[in-house]
């Protein structure tokens, strides 16, 4: 079992019925890199959900919606090699920004304003980032003026 089985477990993150074949090219093309693998296995494997995890709230988007929503909140048009994958429902959206070489960091940033200035780091990778959250980490805690 992984990381992010155990931690999704614990919340009780509802899994999804088995699909033959993710085509994850599509999103891929238009982002302008790779998903990372821990990403696309949790896609595989789990539905959308919104819950608190540690200190935060937050909601992940289901696989069929991501590029339509970063199509129409325009985050690929104003945020290069990024993609929203989630909201805390507080006006931030939760996304992935390539950094290159496979290397990916989590971040938080504001639908309102969407440029790179505002992003806060929640996660080296997306199994970091659950991690993150499942220790407690406040998404703010490091970034207060």
């Amino acid at each position: 079992m992984s990381i992010i089985d155990n931690i999704l477990i614990k919340y009780n993150w509802p899994t999804k019925d088995p699909v033959d074949d993710f085509d994850f090219k599509e999103i891929e093309n238009k982002i302008g890199f790779e998903l990372p693998t821990d990403y696309k296995e949790y896609i595989e494997k789990y539905s959308s959900y919104e819950t608190q995890i540690g200190e935060e709230f937050f909601k992940l988007w289901e696989f069929d919606k991501l590029l339509d929503w970063n199509i129409g909140y325009e985050i690929i048009e104003n945020l290069e090699k990024t993609i929203g994958i989630g909201d805390n429902g507080g006006g931030e959206l939760i996304g992935l920004k390539s950094l290159g070489d496979g290397n990916i960091n989590v971040i938080l940033t504001p639908f309102i304003d969407l440029d790179e200035e505002y992003h806060i780091t929640i996660g080296s990778s997306f199994t970091d980032f659950l991690k993150r959250m499942d220790n407690g980490d406040n998404w703010f805690k490091n970034h207060e003026k």
